[in-house]
């Protein structure tokens, strides 16, 4: 592995720096994007029991807000739920453009690198080539090996560049089709909190739902 880093020459560097970021934000990503973590099964029935209860005190609201993102949209809608039931939908708007943002943190980057290291690689290409040529011109094609080198670099890096390009890009597919589907999920959540707490369906069919 050394071996090939060093014969793709110096442009090896941004893209072996360009892999352990991709997989650093893959790693990251996959924690954070977890189903269970940013929609916790059940919060909207839990919440309308305490709601029942008159136990949905500030103390509790906070604790919702807290513990993930889609308890951070409900709370605000909770926040506003002596207000109108626009109220409460523009609050829950508000703060999901802020969740959603945060769920798509460091995806930018990703998808930077899936366009960038394929770019580097072709840098590579055209160096090794010039090199080649260089080579050609002062002691031409006879010698295979005194070649080899400028081949080597425009080879390795090519393949180099493309191999971190193609799974960051995958990568990054995958993780924005993930964010749009929670997003849609919680706004359904969000949506069905508004519609049982200001009585637009029956709570307990559609909670049983």
């Amino acid at each position: 592995m050394l071996d090939l880093i060093y014969a793709g020459g110096w442009l090896m560097v941004p893209i072996v720096a360009c892999s352990v970021i991709a997989t650093a934000i893959v790693i990251e990503r996959a924690w954070t994007l977890r189903r269970r973590r940013i929609m916790p099964k059940n919060l909207v029935s839990r919440i309308w029991q305490l709601h029942r209860d008159s136990a949905l005190t500030d103390a509790a609201i906070l604790e919702i807000r807290n513990g993930s993102p889609l308890g951070r949209m409900l709370a605000a809608g909770l926040i506003n739920r002596h207000h109108s039931h626009e109220i409460m939908k523009e609050s829950i708007n508000d703060t999901g453009r802020h969740v959603v943002a945060e769920l798509e943190r460091f995806l930018n980057t990703l998808g930077t690198i899936a366009a960038v290291a394929p770019l580097l690689g072709l840098l590579g290409t055209v160096l090794g080539m010039i090199d080649v040529f260089g080579v050609i011109m002062e002691a031409g094609v006879g010698n295979a090996g005194v070649l080899a080198g400028g081949i080597s670099k425009a080879l390795v890096t090519t393949a180099a560049g493309l191999s971190v390009a193609i799974p960051a890009l995958l990568f990054h597919r995958f993780f924005d089709n993930r964010v749009g589907q929670l997003a849609i999920d919680m706004e359904e959540q969000a949506l069905r909190l508004v519609e049982v707490l200001k009585g637009e369906r029956e709570a307990a069919g559609d909670l049983s739902s």
